[in-house]
């Protein structure tokens, strides 16, 4: 349930029907009484006043519904067996009540979700089973993925059908197909996150200070972002484990092919996940992402085949073919991984640098820059000063992450001190006579660096 409520009880009286206010003395002075309580946290004084408007006045105001939720939350906690379960249920009849009485105010799919994690935490006092309990989150999906937003929500559903799989109740085909449904709805919300934060990185990078509450909503995107990408996707990922490994993938796409060549979603998430879980060198992944591109070419089937074949004209169509910004972004990231591995560091470089004009706010490919100067620090310099000076640069590059990516702050400083511990001394530069001198790198890096001044 949203808890958005506003602190001042004039501003909570602003969306009474005052007409309706003045002809109910009884449930304004008692909606002020259980106000005042539930702002002291004294919800057991709370509840008899609120318990008197909700009944009365169920369309009063929608503190009835915010604060309501606070004061069933306390008195479960704070109770045990019959009554605790009576709580339990209360709650759930609150948060339909909520939706009931204030549509514009909730979305039927958050209200879902809502119910459904009450079930999984008192899922012993209720009794539930792992099938009800999935059909709760699944009967969210259904109706409204949209608003299925939920952090907490989404692993619980994913990690129940895992659950139910393990259990013989549910085939690893459709185990895999909730990975990625709720895959796709976290990437998504990160998409929608990352949009709205890169707002605020193009600013900065214009030289303009952002406002208290324009940093407040920076830090937010970047903490929702951060819980969706290395809490959640990454907590799915181990809980699927080796569920979804080679010798799982193989024979299960090849049981299916047939059945599902010309269905475009399950032919472009089986060559995902094939490509994801390491198993591009099984034939099935080259005939799977052929098949998909004489259905559908696309920037992944494309990006595929140049991996397979490494003929040019499949990369240049995976940039051709991609639009999204986001998307390719991500893709440049991923051709630039792929050509840091080979050691292709000024090819790789180029395609970091083109992912940062597309997500500034992803400050990563500045830290894999950083990486790929440090590794070359002994073979682009013509002193062992000179090739120890690299290392200023792979910090300056580090600090750079930090800077735009707030979720990278401590990784990035880290990685900075750590590179400038093994460039040149003080007391190097004083042997050397070379303060605050520039330095050309050479080989690929083709950069300057400025000594430090001592």
């Amino acid at each position: 349930m949203k808890t958005r409520i506003t602190i001042l009880l004039a501003a909570l009286f602003v969306s009474f029907n005052i007409s309706y206010a003045q002809q109910d003395e009884e449930c304004m002075n008692n909606l002020s009484i259980f106000d005042s309580y539930v702002k002291t946290k004294k919800y057991d004084d709370a509840y008899q006043p609120w318990s008197i408007v909700r009944n009365k006045c169920p369309k009063f105001n929608r503190a009835i519904y915010v604060h309501g939720e606070k004061i069933l939350t306390h008195k479960i906690e704070n109770s045990t067996g019959s009554d605790q379960v009576a709580y339990i249920n209360d709650l759930m009849l609150l948060y339909d009540q909520s939706l009931e009485n204030f549509p514009s105010k909730y979305d039927l799919g958050e209200i879902l979700v809502d119910k459904a994690n009450l079930a999984y935490k008192y899922r012993k006092e209720l009794n539930k089973t792992d099938q009800q309990l999935y059909d709760m989150f699944d009967n969210a999906y259904v109706k409204d993925a949209k608003n299925f937003t939920s952090a907490k929500g989404l692993y619980t559903y994913f990690s129940l059908a895992v659950d139910l799989f393990d259990a013989g109740k549910k085939p690893a085909q459709e185990m895999f197909d909730k990975y990625d449904d709720v895959n796709e709805i976290i990437e998504n919300l990160i998409a929608g996150y990352t949009t709205k934060l890169n707002k605020y990185a193009a600013k900065e990078e214009a030289g303009e200070t952002l406002s208290k509450k324009e940093n407040r909503y920076k830090s937010s995107y970047e903490s929702n972002i951060e819980a969706f990408e290395n809490q959640i996707l990454g907590s799915m990922d181990k809980k699927l484990g080796d569920r979804a490994n080679c010798d799982v993938l193989v024979p299960l796409y090849e049981k299916n092919y047939e059945d599902n060549k010309d269905d475009r979603i399950w032919l472009q998430r089986a060559m995902n996940r094939m490509y994801a879980k390491g198993c591009k060198e099984s034939p099935l992944f080259l005939k799977l992402v052929q098949q998909k591109n004489s259905l559908e070419p696309s920037a992944d089937t494309s990006y595929y085949l140049y991996l397979l074949t490494g003929e040019q004209k499949y990369f240049d169509q995976t940039l051709e073919l991609e639009v999204d910004p986001l998307k390719k972004a991500k893709l440049y990231k991923k051709l630039a991984n792929e050509l840091k591995s080979k050691g292709s560091y000024g090819k790789a470089r180029q395609y970091y640098m083109e992912s940062l004009k597309l997500n500034p706010s992803d400050g990563s490919p500045y830290l894999s820059i950083a990486s790929m100067y440090a590794k070359s620090a002994n073979n682009c310099g013509d002193s062992n000063f000179n090739k120890r000076a690299v290392f200023w640069l792979a910090a300056l590059e580090a600090e750079k992450a930090g800077r735009v990516d707030g979720r990278l702050r401590s990784a990035a400083a880290k990685s900075a001190e750590s590179y400038r511990a093994s460039a040149p001394s003080k007391s190097d530069i004083f042997t050397e006579g070379n303060s605050g001198q520039t330095i050309k790198i050479g080989c690929w890096i083709g950069r300057s660096v400025t000594v430090p001044s001592i």
